[in-house]
């Protein structure tokens, strides 16, 4: 089982990392489409350490969908809880997505697809932005975080061997670096850092945190 030895959300924070927020012109579709459009240079964070079981053995590529739902009341970002009975994250907060099969054309494909399968988004309300670095997740994952748009109204329907829950969040909320969370934790492989961005009930931590934070670079860089 891939689950953490250890519950985050009883972890002290060590910091709010506490960068100022994406300027609020940054968040609206036609800024967004500009900015995938052109090559800009932005250093991205680091992945996560690989677990001790899985060194040794090469990553399993996958991909994520950052779906950017054009709501009335500004952009929000899908995500999803997942199972708790799933063997990698099982009960944690992710975006829809997962690993790569042989008949995927490419990574686009790969998150459309999980998507479809996990929460029913038909890809004719999703446009394709473009995609963030590759991330390693501490489960052996290679992940590409696909970024779209998202147009209402649709449809989505969760595959209960998979997700227990949709929701949506603020992208702006997400886009803050008063609302990201550092916390650390002594593990018998070594110290692991991390970030959390709680939002009502929902505990956002590890990889989906740490794919946002790079989303957050993103669209910060000038």
């Amino acid at each position: 089982m891939a689950q953490p030895p250890f519950d985050p959300q009883l972890l002290p924070v060590d910091a709010i990392a506490g960068e100022p927020a994406v300027a609020p012109e940054r968040l609206a579709p036609t800024w967004l489409r500009q900015r995938f459009a052109v090559h800009r240079e932005w250093t991205p964070e680091g992945s996560e350490r690989v677990m001790p079981d899985r060194e040794g053995r090469p990553p399993t590529p996958a991909s994520v969908l950052i779906a950017l739902v054009r709501r009335a009341t500004g952009l929000t970002v899908l995500l999803t809880q997942r199972t708790a009975h799933l063997t990698d994250h099982g009960g944690q907060i992710s975006f829809p997505g997962g690993r790569a099969e042989d008949y995927d054309q490419d990574a686009v494909d790969t998150a459309l697809r999980e998507s479809e399968e996990e929460i029913g988004l038909a890809r004719r309300h999703v446009e394709i932005l473009g995609a963030l670095p590759e991330y390693l997740t501490g489960t052996g994952y290679c992940v590409t975080p696909v970024v779209a748009l998202v147009q209402p109204p649709f449809e989505v329907t969760a595959d209960p061997s998979e997700v227990a829950a949709i929701f949506e969040v603020p992208l702006a909320f997400l886009m803050d670096g008063m609302h990201h969370q550092r916390l650390s934790v002594d593990l018998p492989s070594g110290r692991r850092s991390f970030y959390a961005m709680p939002y009502e009930g929902y505990y956002i931590w590890g990889a989906t945190a740490g794919m946002l934070r790079n989303l957050f670079h993103f669209l910060r860089a000038e």
